[in-house]
């Protein structure tokens, strides 16, 4: 699959077929068929079988899939097999809550460092990481092999603090600021706009009156 344009719509749901293959081998399931993952996963069989073919498809007909090759696989794709160093800006509440969720680890994001630019959180700690001055940042970067850039900091300091990642070679940025944020193509930005999840919510509730 070398070179296959996938959407964004199945790169999207690939994550969430990994958590069910998950659970399902926490469940000692060895094997499922599309049509029984399409009932829990509440997706047409037949686009959980184009998805997967995408890949290569996995399964074999009149067996299904292999619940721990296929989340394996999987895994492999979303490239979970590997470990990617990530840093936070902003230790904040939200970069707090960030820091301090654990599962990270368990799938392969190290958390090396945290950066902020608050005199009185500077020199603290965070599940044992100092938060760091955000004047040392390119200098930490020249030094750790770091690949995903979390932002948890206000819109108006986004922008400026993308420039400088970018600049020192970061090329996947998680952005919880609320702000389209300008990067070269080879820099991939995951937005993650808290308001804009509940006004979509309250869009639904809206619909129903």
């Amino acid at each position: 699959m070398e070179g296959k344009q996938i959407s964004a719509a199945v790169i999207k749901r690939l994550p969430r077929y990994f958590r069910y293959l998950q659970d399902l081998q926490k469940e000692n399931v060895e094997r499922i068929s599309s049509e029984e993952l399409s009932r829990r996963m509440g997706v047409t069989a037949s686009q959980i079988r184009q998805d997967l073919n995408n890949f290569g498809g996995f399964g074999q007909q009149g067996y299904g899939y292999n619940v721990e090759y296929l989340k394996t696989e999987i895994g492999r794709i979303l490239g979970l097999d590997k470990t990617h160093n990530m840093i936070i800006i902003g230790g904040g509440n939200l970069g707090k809550a960030l820091a301090g969720y654990a599962k990270f680890e368990n799938r392969g994001f190290v958390l090396k460092g945290i950066f902020d630019n608050n005199p009185a959180l500077i020199g603290t700690k965070i599940r044992d990481v100092s938060v760091m001055s955000i004047e040392h940042l390119e200098e930490f970067l020249a030094e750790q092999p770091v690949s995903i850039a979390t932002l948890a900091i206000p819109t108006q300091d986004a922008q400026q603090i993308a420039n400088r990642l970018v600049a020192c070679g970061i090329r996947a940025i998680w952005n919880f600021a609320h702000v389209d944020l300008v990067v070269p193509e080879h820099v991939y930005v995951e937005n993650m706009n808290l308001i804009e999840s509940l006004m979509q919510l309250s869009y639904r509730l809206n619909k129903d009156h």
